[in-house]
Protein backbone atom coordinates (compact mmCIF):
# COMPACT_ATOMS: atom_id res chain seq x y z
CA UNK A 1 0.00 0.00 0.00
CA UNK A 2 1.36 3.39 -1.01
CA UNK A 3 1.08 5.79 1.94
CA UNK A 4 2.12 9.44 1.43
CA UNK A 5 4.07 10.72 4.43
CA UNK A 6 1.32 13.05 5.69
CA UNK A 7 -1.21 10.17 5.76
CA UNK A 8 0.86 7.80 7.88
CA UNK A 9 -0.60 6.75 11.21
CA UNK A 10 0.53 8.81 14.22
CA UNK A 11 1.74 5.60 15.92
CA UNK A 12 1.29 1.83 15.66
CA UNK A 13 -1.45 1.79 18.27
CA UNK A 14 -3.79 3.49 15.77
CA UNK A 15 -3.46 0.47 13.47
CA UNK A 16 -4.11 -2.05 16.24
CA UNK A 17 -7.15 -0.05 17.35
CA UNK A 18 -8.54 0.10 13.80
CA UNK A 19 -8.16 -3.67 13.35
CA UNK A 20 -9.81 -4.38 16.70
CA UNK A 21 -12.75 -2.13 15.86
CA UNK A 22 -13.03 -3.40 12.26
CA UNK A 23 -11.95 -7.06 12.44
CA UNK A 24 -13.58 -8.31 9.23
CA UNK A 25 -10.52 -8.67 7.00
CA UNK A 26 -10.19 -9.23 3.30
CA UNK A 27 -7.64 -12.06 3.11
CA UNK A 28 -5.76 -12.22 -0.20
CA UNK A 29 -3.30 -14.76 -1.59
CA UNK A 30 -1.85 -15.17 -5.08
CA UNK A 31 -3.00 -18.76 -5.56
CA UNK A 32 -2.32 -20.75 -8.71
CA UNK A 33 -2.06 -19.19 -12.15
CA UNK A 34 -5.36 -20.71 -13.26
CA UNK A 35 -7.55 -19.77 -10.32
CA UNK A 36 -5.80 -17.10 -8.26
CA UNK A 37 -5.68 -14.61 -6.78
CA UNK A 38 -8.09 -15.58 -3.99
CA UNK A 39 -9.84 -13.07 -1.73
CA UNK A 40 -12.14 -13.95 1.19
CA UNK A 41 -13.80 -11.77 3.81
CA UNK A 42 -13.25 -13.32 7.22
CA UNK A 43 -12.99 -12.36 10.91
CA UNK A 44 -9.55 -12.03 12.49
CA UNK A 45 -8.45 -11.91 16.13
CA UNK A 46 -5.09 -11.99 17.94
CA UNK A 47 -4.05 -15.47 19.06
CA UNK A 48 -4.98 -15.45 22.77
CA UNK A 49 -2.15 -17.89 23.51
CA UNK A 50 0.33 -15.26 22.33
CA UNK A 51 -1.62 -12.12 23.25
CA UNK A 52 -3.87 -12.24 26.35
CA UNK A 53 -4.74 -8.64 25.47
CA UNK A 54 -4.83 -6.93 22.08
CA UNK A 55 -1.26 -6.11 21.00
CA UNK A 56 -0.40 -2.43 20.82
CA UNK A 57 1.77 -3.08 17.78
CA UNK A 58 0.72 -5.42 14.96
CA UNK A 59 4.21 -6.18 13.65
CA UNK A 60 5.35 -9.52 15.01
CA UNK A 61 1.86 -10.35 16.32
CA UNK A 62 0.12 -13.68 15.75
CA UNK A 63 -3.42 -13.51 14.35
CA UNK A 64 -6.10 -16.16 13.92
CA UNK A 65 -8.60 -16.51 11.09
CA UNK A 66 -10.98 -19.12 9.71
CA UNK A 67 -13.02 -19.82 6.59
CA UNK A 68 -15.28 -22.47 5.08
CA UNK A 69 -13.30 -25.55 4.02
CA UNK A 70 -15.47 -25.75 0.88
CA UNK A 71 -14.00 -22.44 -0.23
CA UNK A 72 -11.35 -23.04 -2.94
CA UNK A 73 -9.30 -20.42 -1.12
CA UNK A 74 -8.75 -22.94 1.70
CA UNK A 75 -7.33 -25.53 -0.67
CA UNK A 76 -5.01 -22.94 -2.21
CA UNK A 77 -3.81 -21.71 1.20
CA UNK A 78 -0.42 -23.20 2.06
CA UNK A 79 1.60 -23.19 5.25
CA UNK A 80 4.58 -20.89 4.82
CA UNK A 81 2.92 -18.84 2.08
CA UNK A 82 2.47 -15.08 2.18
CA UNK A 83 -0.93 -13.57 2.90
CA UNK A 84 -2.31 -10.04 2.87
CA UNK A 85 -5.05 -9.01 5.30
CA UNK A 86 -6.72 -5.67 4.62
CA UNK A 87 -8.91 -3.87 7.14
CA UNK A 88 -11.09 -0.84 6.37
CA UNK A 89 -12.00 1.71 9.02
CA UNK A 90 -14.15 4.87 9.02
CA UNK A 91 -14.36 6.75 5.72
CA UNK A 92 -16.35 9.61 4.23
CA UNK A 93 -16.79 11.65 1.03
CA UNK A 94 -15.33 15.17 1.08
CA UNK A 95 -17.33 17.69 -0.97
CA UNK A 96 -15.33 20.46 -2.70
CA UNK A 97 -17.90 22.91 -1.30
CA UNK A 98 -16.13 22.57 2.06
CA UNK A 99 -12.91 24.02 0.58
CA UNK A 100 -14.64 27.30 -0.33
CA UNK A 101 -12.27 27.81 -3.26
CA UNK A 102 -12.58 27.30 -7.02
CA UNK A 103 -11.40 25.29 -8.84
CA UNK A 104 -11.47 22.30 -6.50
CA UNK A 105 -11.88 18.55 -6.72
CA UNK A 106 -13.72 16.07 -4.50
CA UNK A 107 -11.93 13.38 -2.55
CA UNK A 108 -12.54 10.66 -0.01
CA UNK A 109 -11.17 10.55 3.52
CA UNK A 110 -10.53 6.97 4.63
CA UNK A 111 -8.65 4.77 7.05
CA UNK A 112 -7.16 1.36 6.27
CA UNK A 113 -4.56 -1.10 7.49
CA UNK A 114 -2.74 -3.66 5.35
CA UNK A 115 -1.15 -6.55 7.25
CA UNK A 116 1.28 -8.93 5.58
CA UNK A 117 2.28 -12.20 7.13
CA UNK A 118 3.08 -15.88 6.85
CA UNK A 119 0.39 -18.55 7.05
CA UNK A 120 0.28 -21.64 9.23
CA UNK A 121 -2.72 -23.87 8.46
CA UNK A 122 -4.31 -25.55 11.49
CA UNK A 123 -5.27 -29.15 10.75
CA UNK A 124 -6.24 -30.36 14.24
CA UNK A 125 -10.00 -30.43 14.89
CA UNK A 126 -9.46 -29.49 18.54
CA UNK A 127 -7.25 -26.52 17.64
CA UNK A 128 -9.76 -25.43 15.02
CA UNK A 129 -12.53 -25.64 17.60
CA UNK A 130 -10.45 -23.47 19.92
CA UNK A 131 -10.07 -20.86 17.16
CA UNK A 132 -13.86 -20.80 16.67
CA UNK A 133 -14.46 -20.52 20.41
CA UNK A 134 -11.82 -17.82 20.88
CA UNK A 135 -13.20 -15.82 17.97
CA UNK A 136 -16.72 -15.94 19.40
CA UNK A 137 -15.46 -14.97 22.87
CA UNK A 138 -13.45 -12.03 21.51
CA UNK A 139 -16.28 -10.61 19.44
CA UNK A 140 -18.91 -11.18 22.10
CA UNK A 141 -16.73 -9.22 24.52
CA UNK A 142 -16.25 -6.32 22.08
CA UNK A 143 -19.55 -6.25 20.19
CA UNK A 144 -21.97 -8.71 21.77
CA UNK A 145 -24.84 -8.77 24.24
CA UNK A 146 -23.60 -11.16 26.92
CA UNK A 147 -24.16 -14.42 25.02
CA UNK A 148 -22.86 -17.53 26.83
CA UNK A 149 -21.47 -20.05 24.35
CA UNK A 150 -21.35 -22.96 26.82
CA UNK A 151 -24.70 -24.42 25.71
CA UNK A 152 -23.64 -24.26 22.05
CA UNK A 153 -20.37 -26.21 22.32
CA UNK A 154 -22.02 -29.38 21.07
CA UNK A 155 -23.23 -27.50 18.00
CA UNK A 156 -19.73 -26.07 17.51
CA UNK A 157 -18.32 -29.60 17.51
CA UNK A 158 -20.81 -30.70 14.85
CA UNK A 159 -19.93 -27.91 12.45
CA UNK A 160 -16.21 -27.50 13.11
CA UNK A 161 -15.18 -30.17 10.58
CA UNK A 162 -16.30 -27.73 7.89
CA UNK A 163 -14.08 -24.95 9.22
CA UNK A 164 -10.54 -24.21 8.05
CA UNK A 165 -8.52 -22.28 10.64
CA UNK A 166 -5.10 -20.70 10.30
CA UNK A 167 -2.52 -18.53 12.04
CA UNK A 168 -0.76 -15.54 10.56
CA UNK A 169 2.58 -14.35 11.84
CA UNK A 170 2.64 -10.66 10.96
CA UNK A 171 5.76 -9.55 9.12
CA UNK A 172 4.68 -5.98 8.37
CA UNK A 173 1.77 -3.61 8.85
CA UNK A 174 1.01 -0.34 7.09
CA UNK A 175 -1.74 2.10 7.93
CA UNK A 176 -3.20 4.91 5.86
CA UNK A 177 -5.18 7.53 7.75
CA UNK A 178 -6.21 10.00 5.03
CA UNK A 179 -7.99 12.63 7.10
CA UNK A 180 -7.40 15.98 5.35
CA UNK A 181 -4.04 16.47 7.07
CA UNK A 182 -2.66 18.24 4.00
CA UNK A 183 -5.34 20.95 4.12
CA UNK A 184 -5.01 24.37 5.79
CA UNK A 185 -6.31 24.46 9.37
CA UNK A 186 -9.52 26.28 8.46
CA UNK A 187 -10.38 23.75 5.73
CA UNK A 188 -9.55 20.83 8.01
CA UNK A 189 -11.89 22.24 10.65
CA UNK A 190 -14.74 22.72 8.15
CA UNK A 191 -14.39 19.13 6.94
CA UNK A 192 -14.33 17.79 10.49
CA UNK A 193 -17.33 19.90 11.52
CA UNK A 194 -19.29 18.73 8.47
CA UNK A 195 -18.57 15.09 9.25
CA UNK A 196 -19.36 15.52 12.94
CA UNK A 197 -22.77 16.97 12.10
CA UNK A 198 -23.69 14.21 9.68
CA UNK A 199 -26.47 11.69 10.36
CA UNK A 200 -24.13 8.98 9.03
CA UNK A 201 -22.30 7.10 11.79
CA UNK A 202 -19.38 6.47 9.46
CA UNK A 203 -18.91 10.22 8.91
CA UNK A 204 -19.04 10.92 12.64
CA UNK A 205 -16.46 8.19 13.32
CA UNK A 206 -14.21 9.81 10.71
CA UNK A 207 -14.63 13.18 12.45
CA UNK A 208 -13.68 11.58 15.78
CA UNK A 209 -10.41 10.31 14.32
CA UNK A 210 -9.71 13.70 12.76
CA UNK A 211 -10.13 15.22 16.23
CA UNK A 212 -7.38 12.98 17.57
CA UNK A 213 -4.77 14.01 15.01
CA UNK A 214 -1.84 16.11 16.21
CA UNK A 215 -2.14 19.50 14.50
Amino acid sequence: MFVPSFYREPDGAWMAELVRGNPLALAVINGGDAEGPFATHLPVIPDPAAHPDWPGDLEGATLLGHMNRMNPHWEALETGAAILLTFSGPHAYVSPALYEVTPAAPTWNFTAVHVRGTVQKIESVEETLEVVRSTALAFEADFGAGWDQSESLGYFRRIVTGVGAFRVTVTSAKGMFKLSQEQPAEVFERVQKSFDGSECTRHRETARLMGRLPR
